[in-house]
């Protein structure tokens, strides 16, 4: 549905965006990273029709981005980071209003209202003015104003900033429940909810697409070896000569009354089940055991350090 290529923007001498391309499929739930500055929230606001590229090409549902700006609009529901909403409006009034620009009145308004309100949990604050909500609230009325005409894009920039821990878990199972029959494009400087709840991450860095895959694919790219960490009783000097022989790379450090040991190694060749046998031959004692793999955390920094 949404189909990127060459897409350049620029301001003045500042290169934003740098020919970049990707394309996005219906049902897809996508996470687009990228550190302040990268040329994230510019990418989103050019497929929201909000902001103008320099040059490329953006196709979305079929229809060009410049050509077709006002049907593509009729499509895309859109949250943008800063949640601009009319503090002094009702909840009420507001969604009505919103709902009112997209021509939906009267009874296709109830039902509409209705599904919005309890997609987002709003049955509480209907009645509230907005200034009067928490800011969490007020998050969830800006992703209720962008759903309120059932768009077939949901592009949600920061939607889970203000949020508390239970809410954020209410809205990951929305956004979630939504990517079944829709495209969520998401962005979130909350790595751990974005690997929580996105099929696919796209991460720019400097204006340029520098990774795009599953969380899975991106660790096995990127981060491939796994960090196994030993603690030991009862090794002597020849055990270690023999550990480091059997085991090569192993970091073997003496502690007060155990020995700690780092190997890092590769998925497939997975050096666990041959290290308890060595233990039990050598008749040693092992206490720990552990494995640590790379998080998205981790890419993340490698990619745009």
């Amino acid at each position: 549905m949404i189909e990127v290529k060459k897409l350049i923007k620029n301001y003045n001498d500042v290169k934003a965006v740098k020919a970049i391309d990707f394309t996005i499929n219906h049902g897809e739930v996508v996470g687009f990273l990228g550190a302040n500055g990268a040329g994230k929230s510019t990418t989103l606001k050019i497929l929201t029709g909000y902001l103008a590229p320099t040059s490329g090409q953006i196709s979305i549902n079929g229809f060009d981005i410049e050509k077709d700006s006002h049907k593509i609009k009729e499509i895309i529901g859109y949250l943008p980071e800063s949640n601009p909403l009319y503090n002094e409006m009702y909840v009420y009034d507001l969604l009505k209003f919103t709902a009112n620009t997209r021509n939906i009145f009267g009874n296709d308004f109830k039902d509409a209202l209705e599904k919005v309100v309890a997609q987002c949990g709003l049955q509480d604050i209907v009645h509230k003015t907005v200034g009067e909500c928490s800011k969490g609230f007020k998050q969830r009325v800006g992703l209720a104003c962008a759903m309120i005409h059932d768009p077939q894009i949901l592009i949600l920039d920061e939607p889970v900033t203000g949020l508390d821990p239970n809410q954020i878990v209410e809205i990951r199972k929305l956004i979630k429940s939504l990517g079944k029959e829709k495209l969520v494009l998401m962005s979130s400087h909350i790595l751990q909810e974005i690997e929580a709840t996105v099929d696919r991450i796209i991460i720019i860095d400097h204006g340029k697409i520098v990774a795009d895959g599953t969380t899975k694919k991106l660790m096995n790219q990127f981060m491939g070896k796994v960090k196994l960490t030993l603690a030991v009783i009862g090794m002597t000097d020849t055990n270690v000569d023999k550990f480091k022989e059997s085991f090569k790379g192993s970091k073997i450090k003496k502690l007060k009354e155990f020995h700690k040991i780092i190997i890092e190694y590769n998925k497939k060749n997975d050096p666990r089940l041959d290290i308890f046998n060595f233990i039990v031959k050598n008749k040693l004692s092992l206490t720990e055991m552990s494995t640590k793999t790379a998080n998205l955390e981790d890419i993340f920094r490698k990619l745009t350090h």
